[in-house]
């Protein structure tokens, strides 16, 4: 018997791959199919975005403005709102207060009395406040007695930030609103304003049935160098009980904890560093351990500076150790 002359065929072609074809066949095949449509689709959204970021055009301060002057009903009050939030790129000076006096005219022509005028008020306030703009000051006041209890509540806030002493008598009548937002937001700008007449109707607001109304009663206290609400602050320091009191996530109890440490940093009390101690050891969270860290050292460098023959300093202002406690304890 001779051998079969015919090629081996035990191993049948791939499909669709016939005898002969190259390798460089398939992928031209696919770099005409997958490869050159994706390349088309990626220029083309590269050509879109930059036609985009070319033809932007950020809104000033000056269009939000005109907006709220004459726009829509639904965009007034939002025109309003990203005034409210973006009025901070206006660097101090001539144009700023042009743009203050202009923010007062289009607000002394609004009515709390018209429906669609009420939500332009309540962020219009706040760009007064933020604006620094004391000649604002009637308006704020008058605001603060105004039919809409969240233009009361915001305009409060505003004369916080104008910090003005006249402001002292409305804030305190604030203070004992039935509204547990009010006294909230009372307590804290009392501590901004720092008067220390209010340290009596702050201790009183310690006992609020309100919990984010005892704290900050506790850390206004503390910003006027009252030591008063120590038990508050230091019941602040614990997780769990804010989390389950006060109803807070984790984010918001961290908040709260690093105000209330930034509070026992201005009192330095000596009783507390035990509890600061361990959360500056212990805690799982940074910024909480950071906190912790400088209001242990603050305590120390007190006890350093009453030792015998030591020269004690003088108490630093603290307003400025707690200009962002209101960013969970007053909204």
């Amino acid at each position: 018997m001779t051998d079969d002359p015919r090629p081996d065929r035990g191993v049948p072609p791939e499909d669709g791959e016939e005898d002969g074809e190259a390798p460089e066949k398939r992928g031209a095949t696919v770099a005409r199919f997958f490869l050159l449509p994706l390349l088309v689709v990626g220029t083309a959204l590269v050509i879109f975005l930059v036609f985009n970021l070319m033809t932007f055009e950020r809104r000033s301060p000056l269009d939000e403005l005109s907006e709220v002057r004459g726009g829509t009903a639904n965009r007034r009050w939002q025109a309003a709102f990203e005034l409210s939030r973006s009025i901070g790129r206006i660097p101090p000076g001539a144009e700023r207060d042009a743009f203050a006096a202009e923010t007062r005219r289009v607000f002394d022509g609004l009515s709390g009395k018209r429906p669609e005028d009420v939500k332009v008020r309540r962020y219009l306030v706040l760009v007064l406040g933020k604006l620094q703009d004391r000649a604002a000051l009637p308006e704020l006041l008058a605001a603060a007695k105004d039919p809409d209890p969240e233009t009361r509540l915001y305009s409060v806030w505003a004369l916080g930030m104008l910090g003005d002493p006249s402001a002292f008598d409305t804030v305190i009548d604030s203070s004992s609103s039935d509204d547990a937002g009010a006294r909230k937001m009372a307590a804290y700008v009392l501590g901004k304003l720092g008067d220390r007449r209010a340290i009596s109707r702050l201790r009183v607001l310690l006992g609020d049935p309100v919990e984010d109304v005892r704290w900050n009663a506790a850390i206004a206290l503390a910003s006027l160098h009252d030591a008063s609400g120590l038990e508050v602050l230091r019941k602040m320091l614990d997780r769990r009980a804010t989390a389950l009191e006060a109803r807070l996530s984790s984010d918001q109890s961290e908040v709260a904890m690093v105000s209330a440490l930034q509070a026992l940093a201005i009192l330095k009390d000596p009783a507390s560093l035990p509890l600061v101690e361990r959360l500056a050891r212990d805690d799982p969270n940074l910024r909480v351990r950071e906190a912790a860290r400088k209001t242990v050292e603050a305590t120390r460098g007190s006890s350093r500076e009453t030792a015998p023959g030591a020269v004690p300093s003088r108490p630093r202002a603290s307003s400025r150790n707690l200009e962002r406690a209101a960013a969970l304890l007053v909204v």
